[in-house]
């Protein structure tokens, strides 16, 4: 199935208001049309593909849906990138189109490829020629770079394919009730934001925009657009739930709140729970190459792990639930062989979903079409899966691998630890020693030997920190990913905070 096809189904009911932007609200048959036109744009231009750098809104589905149906690619970039690197990126692309928010023309200006503001190609979509193409469904429709925070960013190729299986695997067709709204404010080149507008649309949700994230303006707009569901990225969930506790504000209409993009603290869910307990918790997990989640642990899950006496039961609170229709998981020792519960190995996914392909390098999927997600997993016997990070994250001091999140689990449970990232700092004597970069709670000390003390309570000695270190905050990506790299360097730079 085609991407196009999906905004084609939806407007079957074109009067729904589909999409609130600022002071932009478009029915779904509005946007429908506008994509057509815009598909028409792009054609006229000769574009072999389509970039867009700017903050989303209105522009993310119709540049997602303009593209499908002109059968060309799509592309959202960081717009928090330079010139320099926004560059490196877009000599990438086949004869890009570039469509850019006004904010961003100074960025956009010297990039040497042919440019659109987004005003001015809303304005030619409303007028040009339409188009309405229905590519190949094996066809490349998005292709997202990943963050590039160790290595030269990979281009992810996702196919129609992969996209609407992702779509029609996990939502059913306008299945929403009438006056369901979704907010989204995940960056528009995030794959959870190009899954959120084409899986919304599908359902027949209302999908309300907040293009920079704030979390009274988050506050605001879930009660005056009467917002049922909405996903956020850790960092976005600890703002909104400490806005919440100091300014309690009612949210009645909302049903559904999911988080993911990385690893949230056990303390802040329970939090949350505790806080909003008539909200539905999601705790959805997936990866670019993937095209969204492969795994939720839903609200019933989190209401029982949250209430369990039982230990195993109540450990579940710190999984990424079980997989999604459609996707199978395996976890593999570093020979291949395939791991039984309780085990630790790499996971491995296959499913319609999953593309694990990238441009200039092609499919890294194995004979039988399984992805290597890099990430460190194990199932229990249940089948809960359970994420411990990534491989290459892992801590090798004195020949022993340590896995950051066992020592993090541990530290983030203190009373006096708001939040903690564990790296591996390059030693002459070991290899590597493990240092804590711990997050205070407010107007709290704490004392590096009463947490290194409580480590080892719960885990062996070799766990314990080196090191512990302590910042305002950990700095992260824009959806909430620790920059462990940059830790890790500057902790080993001579003026490093001791």
């Amino acid at each position: 199935m085609s991407v196009a096809l999906l905004l084609e189904m939806a407007a079957s009911d074109a009067e729904r208001v589909g999409v609130v932007s600022d002071d932009q609200r478009l029915t779904v048959g509005e946007l429908n049309t506008l994509a057509d036109g815009g598909a028409g744009v792009i054609d006229s231009r000769g574009a072999g593909s389509v970039v867009y750098v700017g903050l989303g809104g209105v522009m993310l589905p119709l540049l997602i849906f303009a593209s499908a149906r002109a059968a060309r690619t799509f592309t959202p970039l960081n717009y928090r990138l330079s010139a320099e690197a926004l560059a490196e990126l877009i000599e990438r692309l086949p004869d890009p189109l570039i469509v850019f928010d006004a904010e961003y023309a100074d960025v956009v200006a010297g990039l040497g490829a042919a440019r659109i503001e987004s005003r001015e190609f809303l304005a030619a979509a409303a007028t040009a020629e339409p188009v309405a193409e229905f590519p190949d469904p094996d066809d490349i429709a998005v292709v997202l770079f990943t963050s590039g925070t160790t290595s030269r960013p990979k281009a992810v190729e996702l196919s129609h394919n992969n996209l609407t299986s992702y779509v029609t695997g996990t939502v059913e067709f306008a299945s929403a009730e009438p006056g369901d709204a979704a907010l989204i404010c995940v960056p528009p080149y995030h794959i959870a934001g190009v899954s959120a507008a084409l899986s919304n649309l599908y359902a027949g949700r209302k999908m309300v925009y907040l293009r920079k994230f704030d979390a009274r303006e988050w506050i605001r707009l879930a009660s005056t657009e009467a917002v049922t569901s909405a996903t956020v990225v850790p960092t976005m969930l600890d703002r909104i739930i400490t806005e919440l506790e100091t300014n309690p504000t009612p949210l009645p209409s909302l049903r559904s709140l999911a988080y993911g993009g990385s690893k949230v603290a056990l303390p802040l869910v329970r939090k949350a729970l505790e806080l909003l307990p008539g909200v539905g918790f999601v705790n959805a997990y997936g990866l670019t190459e993937t095209s969204s989640t492969i795994a939720v642990l839903g609200p019933d899950d989190h209401r029982a792990a949250h209430a369990a006496a039982d230990e195993s039961a109540r450990k579940r609170l710190g999984s990424v639930g079980q997989p999604v229709p459609g996707i199978e998981v395996q976890i593999r020792a570093d020979d291949g062989t395939v791991l039984g519960p309780e085990e630790v190995g790499e996971l491995y996914v296959r499913g319609d979903q999953v593309s694990g392909r990238y441009a200039e390098i092609g499919s890294v999927l194995d004979a039988e079409g399984w992805f290597p997600t890099k990430d460190v997993a194990y199932l229990d016997a249940d089948g809960y899966l359970f994420i411990g990070g990534r491989s290459d994250d892992t801590i090798i001091r004195g020949g022993e691998n340590i896995a950051p999140a066992e020592v993090e689990d541990v530290l983030v449970e203190h009373p006096h630890v708001r939040d903690v990232a564990v790296v591996g700092v390059e030693d002459d004597e070991w290899g590597q020693i493990m240092v804590a970069v711990v997050v205070p709670v407010a107007d709290i000390t704490p004392d590096p030997e009463d947490l290194r003390a409580h480590v080892r309570t719960q885990l062996r000695g070799s766990r314990t920190p080196d090191r512990v270190v302590f910042r305002h905050e950990l700095p992260t990506t824009p959806t909430g990913k620790v920059l462990r790299r940059q830790l890790a360097d500057e902790l080993k730079s001579p003026t490093a905070t001791p």
